[in-house]
């Protein structure tokens, strides 16, 4: 990762938890900056599994086949944007 898409962040957090991760990575073989990607990992796990759950809440009401059909219209609409961008580049 160039140093320029680095931010540096300090953290708190207890004894215990340190040693158990520091000696979970060292058990894995892993280096001094697996610390730093290990982090970077579970708060992006932890970021996801809010959302998920936020988006669940959300439609918990909402019918299964409803649902269906908004996700195939999303998915419909994806695909057709990439393939527009993918003819654009190739007619250049």
């Amino acid at each position: 990762m160039p140093e320029s898409a680095v931010t540096r962040l300090t953290i708190s957090w207890s004894k215990d938890t340190d040693l158990a991760l520091r000696t979970h990575l060292g058990s894995l073989g892993l280096k001094k900056g697996a610390l730093s990607q290990f982090i970077e990992d579970a708060v992006k796990w932890r970021l996801f599994n809010q959302t998920v759950g936020e988006v669940r809440e959300a439609l918990a009401g909402v019918p299964a086949d409803e649902l269906d059909g908004m996700i195939g219209e999303a998915v419909r609409s994806v695909r057709k944007e990439k393939n527009r961008e993918r003819q654009g580049r190739t007619r250049k």
